[in-house]
């Protein structure tokens, strides 16, 4: 059990890196500076593996677990994106038209977020007197961790350049419109390069003529792409760090008399996926060196305008890893293209044999497919069966390992479908729930442009750290639920955990503060 610690900082600090893997940080340490990771290490609790236990992560529902300390089927994030079968459509998951967006046309907020955060948890402490803000190039994940008492979320307009926000958040703080009308991303796109920080040869590991040639990555403004691109790649982190660093030095966080403010800040180390060919390597090696060194920026900077004493930072990644890119075909590694509008079709046709004629399955999205509850309702059927039929019928098709109905997640005992299972929302996910073979290329075809995702099992170690001045440094090799971080946080900083945290927080040990 948590010991009552000593003192409560002015300012927390969190910090979600999406994809972040500790055998990076691990491998890569050496090509570290003092002031970033290595701090962490040697000062903070080390979680090395923090496991998620659930299938499918992405990086709002990776964030929302960090935050919330509970599953996607709890939380309600599921993913970036949802089912909505009223338009037949998928839709951002914090999509919310109530709330018009600032600086941009896309309507979010955190009303699909059901259960509270850290961040809402610091907001009921601070009985409405302290300051919250998010900033990330991910909108999603901005809003997730301002969590629903934030006073602002911003992350970078994929369409614009600029930082954006929703009006659900009141507060645009005047360091925001400064940078959006001085010195955007979109006045400065056309002269930014992405060039390894050190000399390609630095970086091990590397293939012969990946450390012959240093990668050289534009962002022409042509690009329809052009900033989701660059938000892909660590100058996005530059920019994160640089505005972070205006809140601190405008905003006077933490330094606002005896009130404990938050500032939340997401980073990627997601592998990138825009360049000439499909070996990343170089580059990924790249951002680990560029993010250690926003780290140490940021750090420097909590220290000159807060105090370390006054400071609790903590860092986790999401849980998952998505490496997956087409093998060149030279080497002649197994695997396909799953075409889901033929799966559709074929499934379809063989349902219209059985019981008449009737469009049956109505969506095909990722890896779940939906049926059609109104043409199964009007034709006498029982769903569950057709679910059966359904989920029998794709098991013999070509690049599927396995299906399942959601019965079966519902009511399976085995650790792949308790993975599944806590997934999903029973709510808005499909009847029936697809395990592509690994090499084939998942293609949806359905929609416009198609988009072809290949199948590849990527299990990495999710690091997570936790640096108080008053809580004693340690390692922990072993495995941590990761729901257990939350409720770890909320008692380090003497709140109380989020409403629906899973798990009891960690053990710690705390000391007293530096005078």
């Amino acid at each position: 059990m948590l010991q009552a610690s000593p003192a409560r900082p002015r300012l927390v600090v969190g910090i979600v890196v999406d994809q972040l893997r500790t055998d990076y940080i691990e491998y890569l340490q050496g090509l570290f500076g003092e002031k970033g990771f290595r701090k962490l290490m040697r000062e903070g609790v080390y979680l090395k593996d923090m496991d998620f236990g659930v299938d499918g992560l992405d990086i709002a529902s990776g964030t929302a677990m960090v935050f919330t300390g509970n599953y996607p089927s709890a939380s309600g994030v599921t993913g970036s994106r949802v089912y909505d079968p009223v338009t037949g459509q998928t839709r951002p998951v914090l999509n919310d038209p109530a709330s018009i967006g600032n600086y941009t046309n896309d309507t979010y907020s955190p009303a699909s977020l059901r259960l509270s955060t850290i961040s809402d948890e610091v907001a009921v402490d601070g009985v409405g007197f302290n300051a919250i803000y998010s900033i990330a190039p991910d909108a999603q994940q901005a809003i997730i961790m301002a969590g629903h008492a934030g006073n602002s979320a911003f992350w970078l307009n994929e369409n614009t350049g600029q930082w954006a926000t929703t009006t659900y958040y009141k507060d645009v703080p005047p360091v925001i419109n400064t940078r959006n009308y001085g010195s955007s991303v979109a006045s400065r796109i056309d002269n930014m390069r992405w060039k390894p920080m050190l000399p390609a040869a630095s970086y091990p590991g590397l293939p012969a003529q990946k450390r012959l040639v240093d990668f050289n990555h534009s962002f022409p403004r042509s690009d329809k792409d052009v900033y989701r691109m660059f938000s892909s790649t660590p100058l996005a982190n530059d920019e994160v760090t640089d505005l972070a660093i205006d809140y601190l030095k405008e905003l006077h966080l933490g330094s606002r008399g005896d009130v404990m403010d938050m500032l939340n800040i997401g980073y990627t180390a997601a592998p990138y996926k825009y360049g000439r060919d499909n070996d990343n390597r170089a580059e990924l090696a790249d951002t680990y060196v560029r993010l250690d060194a926003q780290l140490g920026r940021l750090f420097d900077a909590l220290d000159q305008y807060v105090g370390r004493d006054n400071v609790v930072v903590f860092l986790s990644g999401t849980g998952y890893f998505d490496d997956a890119m087409p093998d060149d075909p030279r080497y002649r590694l197994p695997g396909g293209d799953f075409s889901m509008k033929r799966a559709m079709s074929l499934l379809n046709s063989y349902l219209t044999a059985r019981h008449g004629n009737g469009n049956y399955v109505s969506a095909f999205i990722g890896n779940e497919l939906f049926l059609d509850r109104d043409a199964i309702e009007a034709a006498r059927l029982d769903t569950e069966e057709l679910a059966r039929e359904s989920r029998d019928f794709l098991c013999r098709m070509s690049g599927v390992n396995t299906a399942y109905t959601m019965r079966d997640v519902l009511e399976g005992g085995s650790p792949e479908l308790v993975a599944l299972r806590r997934s999903l929302d029973p709510k808005v996910s499909g009847d029936i729930f697809v395990e592509f073979a690994p090499g084939w290329a998942v293609v949806d075809d359905l929609h416009f442009p198609t988009v072809s995702k290949q199948t590849r099992l990527s299990p990495a170690l999710t690091p997570g750290f936790i640096w108080a001045p008053y809580v004693e440094a340690m390692e922990v090799a072993s495995t941590v639920d990761a729901t257990a971080f939350a409720p770890t946080v909320s008692g380090i900083l003497r709140i109380r955990a989020p409403n629906g945290s899973a798990s009891s927080p960690l053990s710690v040990k705390f000391r007293q503060p530096t005078q």
